[in-house]
């Protein structure tokens, strides 16, 4: 089994017009409950997301978009870095320009960037992540991750895009991909 390890540094970084290019995703499942007690199980969609390093609330998987991928390869890429997660990206919920106050650099100085950000129905759930000795993984419901999202961009892509596409029937607009020993 090949090691998982993730990308560093930001000589492969994409910029356009003094924006930080990142790609991220809202990770998702269903899980089933009885709300009713008929026996008729309902399914409730609950998000994945993870722990901040730099301070308090949780955040969704996302870095930064390299130029040797697309911006899809990339939120795979960060679900499965920092959320430990793999499955398939099935929706494209939009774009959120955000300002960085740790992300400024020569090609972006003022730390601007704009997330690509994407709803990854997720598939797997791995044990060992590079980044699982300093993230946390929670399962939460849409209104308790609108009530822990740290940074409003990212509150912004849970409502505005994540949510109406709940509520438009999450209809999927991307094709699917199948990963290597990927549990049902």
């Amino acid at each position: 089994m090949s090691e998982l390890v993730a990308r560093t540094g930001r000589h492969q970084q994409r910029y356009e017009d003094g924006y930080r290019l990142i790609a991220g995703c809202i990770p998702f499942k269903y899980r089933n409950v009885e709300e009713d007690g008929s026996g008729t199980p309902e399914k409730i969609v609950e998000v994945l997301m993870i722990n901040s390093n730099s301070g308090p609330g949780l955040l969704f998987p996302k870095g930064g978009w390299e130029n040797d991928e697309t911006a899809e390869e990339a939120a795979e890429r960060e679900a499965m870095e920092e959320a430990g997660v793999r499955g398939d990206l099935v929706h494209f919920l939009g774009c959120y320009p955000f300002k960085s106050k740790t992300l400024q650099d020569e090609f972006s100085p003022e730390g601007l960037c704009r997330a690509a950000m994407y709803a990854l129905h997720v598939k797997e759930e791995l044990d060992c992540w590079p980044e699982k000795s300093h993230r946390e993984r929670s399962w939460l419901t849409i209104p308790e991750a609108i009530e822990c999202c740290r940074h409003v961009w990212m509150r912004e892509a849970l409502e505005k895009g994540f949510t109406k596409w709940y509520t438009d029937g999450m209809v999927g607009t991307l094709p699917k991909k199948d990963f290597p020993n990927s549990s049902p």
